[in-house]
């Protein structure tokens, strides 16, 4: 029995291998604003999304302390993804695997999010191995109404065990 992927072709594994990635990522937003933790939650569950290694670590410096709003919300994240390799014998299997991301997809995620996904899409996103991208991102400055977003892609995670 052959394994079909989310867009109907085979999921053939291939070998991959762990990259690590540190990035300072500061939030710059009109519309919305994110405590540190509330920063750092979106962002954790886009890098779940996105099949990064499971012991990312998200640290923030917050100006304005637990749970209130920052106008520049930051984070120094640390994250590993898997990358293709030629080394036949890596000891990690990846496949390709589709990702939209949408409001509500993942379930972290609303309309007021336009600006972040922006930001990730353009800091965060790189780091990782993807193709096919369809990139649907218009966001409005101060308003929610008229702003939306979807990136689909697929990007090369590491292969479920059977």
């Amino acid at each position: 029995m052959v394994a079909l992927s989310l867009l109907g072709t085979p999921a053939h594994a291939a070998p991959g291998s762990w990259s690590s990635h540190q990035i300072e990522f500061t939030f710059l937003g009109f519309t919305s604003t994110y405590s540190c933790e509330g920063l750092q939650s979106k962002l954790q569950a886009l890098l779940r999304t996105l099949g990064a290694q499971q012991d990312a670590v998200l640290t923030s410096a917050c100006d304005r302390g637990f749970g209130a709003p920052e106008k520049f919300a930051s984070a120094n994240v640390r994250f590993s993804s898997l990358q293709p390799t030629a080394d036949a014998d890596a000891a990690i299997e990846g496949q390709w695997r589709h990702v939209e991301i949408a409001p509500h997809h993942p379930s972290q995620l609303d309309l007021g999010d336009c600006e972040l996904v922006e930001q990730f899409r353009d800091k965060i996103l790189p780091s990782f191995t993807t193709r096919a991208l369809i990139n649907d991102v218009r966001c409005i400055p101060f308003q929610e109404s008229g702003s939306a977003y979807t990136l689909q892609f697929d990007v090369f995670v590491p292969r479920k065990s059977a």
